[in-house]
């Protein structure tokens, strides 16, 4: 399983979850294979201008993600991911990828239902 953690950082599992996931400096990947981190990644954030949200969710989906962690996310973005199918969870506590990829394996991440958290988008 393939998981996209936005980040400011680029520290692998211990990067800094980034708040805004379309803003993120970085996106840390995490690979899972039996409930363990298999491998880690991060690639730089092309941004999202001209195209807005749309390309925030393209850029991701261009990952081959199997799933996105968020702290939070507008009703737009949520609904471009669920319409591509991808898994979408909402972490608004762990400060680092390490803590959320535990709380994901521990199944104690809400799954969004295509709604967002925040109304800016």
């Amino acid at each position: 399983m393939r998981v996209v953690f936005p980040t400011d950082e680029n520290m692998g599992y211990l990067s800094q979850r980034g708040a805004h996931f379309g803003k993120a400096k970085y996106y840390t990947i995490i690979t899972l294979e039996a409930g363990k981190i298999t491998d880690v990644e991060c690639v730089s954030n092309p941004g999202h201008s001209g195209g807005a949200c749309g390309n925030a969710v393209a850029n991701i989906m261009a990952l081959n993600p199997d799933a996105l962690v968020v702290s939070g996310i507008g009703g737009s973005p949520a609904e471009g991911f669920a319409k591509a199918g991808l898994d979408l969870y909402i972490d608004q506590t762990s400060p680092t990828v390490e803590k959320s990829v535990e709380l994901l394996l521990a199944g104690k991440l809400e799954k969004s239902s295509g709604n967002g958290t925040c109304s800016v988008h």
